[in-house]
């Protein structure tokens, strides 16, 4: 673990694990916390991550952001598998939950935290811990569960009133609820601001008793692996910039949809797209 004394404060905390995806090429690295810290690196924010990896976990991607890891046996490793009936999704092993005492102190008073759980690796008390700040939830890892053998499923969140009510924003797909409207309608109202994000669709954002859709525009996909991350991170950076819902999603939407037409992490907004886009929207 890095040395708390040495750490320099940072605009952008990110909290979860970073993951080795099993793909048939062999492993890369995945999880909510790379795609959304080199997309805020990107937009010009310093960022941290708090996570947990073993340590045949190698990332050189991320080698000038610095990174307080807690030592794992194993790192969290996902396999995605296709089927007949559609992709399915394993959890092969998990590296060690995050909490309070892992933050550094340096940390604590970083303008935007993003939640960013893959595992239900993060704790969601931390919400307490940052009453100054923007916070952003990803709760994808709080949404699902896996049997036995690995196998992801949509799961309960019983916690979800809890987090959302002590959040800023709160971004998630309709995948990870599983299609169901009913989970959608229970959780806007939790949170001041919520975005479901729909793929190939766009997104929907509720703010304010408000609902409006935000279409990408129309591109070759490539991968969308990471599209969703890209987006979170990037709505919660204009969202906090402009305190404006609507005009964070249209710049969050360009920029998730130019991703796509890429791979794994080069999938990262170029400066040409984030300037192409800011000029688009703004």
């Amino acid at each position: 673990m890095l040395k708390r004394q040495h750490l320099a404060p940072i605009d952008y905390l990110l909290i979860g694990h970073l993951t080795r995806d099993l793909t048939p090429q062999g492993y890369r690295v995945g999880g909510t916390v790379a795609y959304a810290a080199l997309t805020a690196r990107r937009l010009g924010q310093r960022v941290g991550i708090v996570t947990s990896y073993a340590d045949d976990f190698y990332a050189p991607v991320l080698e000038d952001i610095p990174v307080v890891t807690l030592p794992a046996e194993h790192s969290t490793t996902f396999e995605n598998t296709e089927t007949p009936q559609g992709r399915r999704q394993y959890v092969l092993a998990r590296a060690q939950p995050l909490d309070y005492p892992h933050i550094p102190e340096t940390w604590m008073s970083t303008p935007l935290v993003h939640l960013a759980p893959v595992a239900q690796e993060v704790s969601p008390n931390l919400v307490r811990y940052f009453p100054d700040s923007f916070i952003g939830i990803t709760p994808q890892g709080w949404l699902r569960e896996w049997r036995a053998d690995g196998l992801v499923r949509a799961g309960e969140w019983p916690e979800a009133r809890f987090v959302l009510g002590n959040a800023s924003a709160a971004v998630f797909s309709v995948e990870d609820i599983d299609g169901d409207e009913s989970r959608i309608e229970e959780l806007v109202h939790a949170c001041p601001v919520i975005v479901v994000t729909e793929g190939a669709e766009g997104a929907r954002v509720y703010w304010h008793g408000d609902v409006r859709r935000f279409r990408p525009p129309a591109v070759e996909v490539v991968d969308t692996t990471g599209a969703g991350d890209i987006f979170a991170a990037a709505f919660f950076i204009r969202l906090q910039h402009t305190q404006d819902p609507w005009e964070a999603a249209r710049f969050a939407t360009r920029l998730a949809a130019f991703s796509v037409t890429r791979r794994g992490l080069a999938s990262i907004p170029t400066p040409q797209e984030i300037e192409h886009t800011a000029v688009e929207v703004f």
